[in-house]
């Protein structure tokens, strides 16, 4: 199988009146401070806080009617787990969300708020995807992961394809990269639409997965990153994800945590948006220098999923 823009057009289609049309928005100060026009798409205002909607609902909403019904399993540091749980939700089905025990609390009790069940584990010592599979033959569950599968990444995809359509022809892309499927999703859309993009994936330093796996030109697996942007602490990048991602992402840019924090704080005071870590990441390697622009750039906010006191916390 793979990933084409059609199929990412049909995912549009199926997903029309479900997801939001999240908005583009424009700063000159950004402008300005980064030297070219940019268009920041803003998924931090998505259905449950974060693109991770597009993808989950899309790969569930294609389930059979004996998939579906034998109920979700899936893992997720939070953002992907909210998602699976909606849509369970939605489709009149359940969920089961193996989360790590020190995903922020915020995130747990909105999973549980939409009524999955959640299993904690250690994420710097077990293995996710085992505790997945091994779950889901115990229980019959579905597997639903967060980033590897076709569906999930035509979906999660979509969001590229509102931003091209809504701003029109674009220089480059940032986006931000964790297992991948928001990056391989956005790449197909964007250089399929318009072939001379400059498609930017942005991690952070400490957990730089990808640009180990694109240097060495196989995947290549790190020490679960230590970082703020939880929702980008992987360790390798998915098998999937990342066969379309070594065709389609011309380079990655890396961004520490002080840079998170000061995207962030620009976001709260001159956007007026509050953004998560993980979202963060793209202004970062703007307003930090990392990337260099010159025309029209787009940049996919990812999500916005932080309680008051961990982001006032951080500052």
């Amino acid at each position: 199988m793979s990933l084409t823009l059609d199929d990412i057009r049909a995912a549009a289609k199926r997903l029309d009146g479900v997801v939001h049309r999240t908005p583009v928005l424009r700063s000159r100060t950004l402008d300005r401070a980064v030297g070219a026009e940019v268009h920041i798409k803003a998924e931090n205002l998505q259905r449950m806080g974060a693109f991770k909607f597009r993808g989950a609902y899309h790969a569930m909403c294609r389930l059979g009617p004996e998939q579906l019904a034998r109920g979700i399993v899936t893992f997720s540091s939070g953002n992907h787990g909210q998602a699976v749980a909606l849509a369970a939700r939605e489709l009149g089905t359940t969920a089961v969300v193996l989360m790590p025990a020190d995903a922020p609390a915020s995130k747990r009790a909105a999973v549980e708020g939409y009524g999955a069940e959640v299993i904690a584990f250690d994420r710097y010592t077990d293995d996710r995807d085992d505790l997945m599979t091994r779950l889901a033959a115990e229980r019959g569950l579905t597997m639903i992961p967060p980033y590897e599968h076709w569906d999930v990444m035509a979906g999660q995809g979509t969001a590229a394809l509102e931003l091209i359509e809504d701003a029109g022809e674009l220089d480059a892309l940032l986006v931000p990269v964790g297992g991948g499927g928001l990056l391989a999703g956005s790449a197909v859309a964007a250089k399929g639409l318009l072939p001379g993009v400059r498609v930017i994936g942005v991690e952070p330093r400490a957990g730089n997965d990808t640009e180990q796996s694109l240097q060495a030109g196989r995947r290549v697996r790190v020490a679960v990153p230590r970082t703020i942007a939880d929702g980008q602490a992987v360790a390798t990048p998915g098998e999937l994800t990342f066969s379309v991602n070594r065709r389609l992402t011309d380079e990655i840019a890396l961004v520490d945590d002080d840079e998170i924090r000061d995207a962030m704080r620009f976001a709260f005071e001159r956007l007026r948006i509050v953004i998560e870590p993980s979202g963060a990441t793209v202004l970062a390697a703007l307003l930090s220098g990392r990337v260099t622009l010159t025309g029209r750039a787009g940049v996919i906010i990812s999500g916005g999923n932080i309680d008051v006191a961990r982001f006032v916390s951080l500052f």
